[in-house]
């Protein structure tokens, strides 16, 4: 994350570099081959879970709940509590470390994994779901199936990590009113690294001083989808706290409206699509005479979606309704 002033005094810049995805977005399934399946020590093979972990005897137990409601920790290994995942997008280039950092974890199994290119996993969400018993989905798959997986696992009563980009407002509104209904919780964020929930919150409270913003989403040239899901909740989140001043409203430019960019929550959001880039996120604040400018860049590994991510596995279960954003995860 860079964050940079620019006024009368010389220019000074602080850069913090995160990490992100090549390729068409953080959040896309990759044709990657699956890893081979490790056969449990009970003989069931569990689709899905590359390098599956290894069954272990011990004591399991459950905890009474209602019918319309899935227990927030279903199973206990000796004194430890175990939530259960499965992860969609699994062989993709961010579900695969998320596989792979649950498999490490004591507190956390692998039950299920869902891929489209991988024979040993589930096809769908609906599927794996129906298959395995599973407290939370992790979904990092892609803009055009992440809504249906959502309300897949939220039907079935399972809590839900969204990872993916692509949902709108009122996709987020119908999810939290979903979730509502049936007791589970979701938590989603545009981007689960650490440095991104920083420039949220950075951007949050400078929009409580500076009255006038625009945002820049930086990608690469084959991501689909517009803006991205970082620089949409960040333009979601700065209309939360105030609308930005507008000298001249879009409907007024003379020449193409689409030169000012997209209106998103108030804000207006420029999508730059070209070779090169992985993910960027600028947020440019200006004032009479000063200009503050906080942006994100990402590198080209997961490592700092993983960490996120488990946090907000851990996190989701026993909590109702839709939470938006990591930042809201540390507080």
């Amino acid at each position: 994350m860079r964050i940079a002033c620019v006024g009368g005094e010389p220019r000074y810049t602080l850069d913090f570099f995160g990490e992100a995805m090549p390729g068409a977005g953080p959040y896309d399934e990759a044709n990657v081959p699956l890893d081979p399946v490790r056969q449990p020590a009970a003989g069931r093979r569990r689709r899905g879970c590359a390098q599956g972990a290894i069954a272990s005897a011990a004591t399991i137990s459950t905890i009474p709940f209602e019918a319309t409601t899935r227990p927030t920790i279903v199973r206990r290994v000796s004194d430890r509590t175990v939530i259960r995942v499965c992860v969609a997008g699994i062989t993709g280039w961010t579900g695969r470390p998320v596989a792979d950092a649950i498999e490490r974890s004591d507190d956390l199994e692998l039950v299920g994994g869902v891929s489209r290119s991988a024979p040993d996993s589930y096809s769908s969400v609906a599927e794996a779901l129906d298959a395995v018993e599973a407290d939370v989905l992790v979904d990092y798959t892609h803009a055009t199936a992440v809504k249906g997986n959502v309300i897949s696992a939220i039907e079935r009563g399972v809590n839900v990590v969204v990872g993916s980009s692509g949902l709108s407002g009122d996709d987020y509104d119908e999810i939290d009113a979903a979730a509502h209904e049936r007791g589970v919780g979701v938590v989603a964020a545009g981007n689960f690294s650490l440095t991104a929930a920083i420039l949220l919150r950075a951007a949050t409270d400078a929009a409580r001083y500076l009255g006038a913003w625009e945002v820049i989403d930086f990608s690469s040239a084959g991501k689909a989808d517009a803006p991205s899901g970082t620089a949409r909740e960040l333009a979601e989140r700065l209309g939360d706290v105030r609308a930005p001043d507008v000298a001249v409203p879009v409907e007024d430019v003379v020449g193409p409206p689409g030169a000012r960019g997209a209106t998103v929550a108030g804000t207006q959001v420029h999508s730059v699509r070209l070779p090169s880039f992985i993910v960027s996120t600028e947020v440019v604040f200006a004032a009479e005479g000063e200009r503050l400018t906080i942006r994100h860049d990402a590198g080209e590994t997961p490592a700092p979606y993983v960490a996120g991510t488990l946090l907000a596995i851990r996190a989701v279960p026993g909590r109702v309704g839709l939470t938006r954003g990591l930042d809201r995860l540390l507080e």
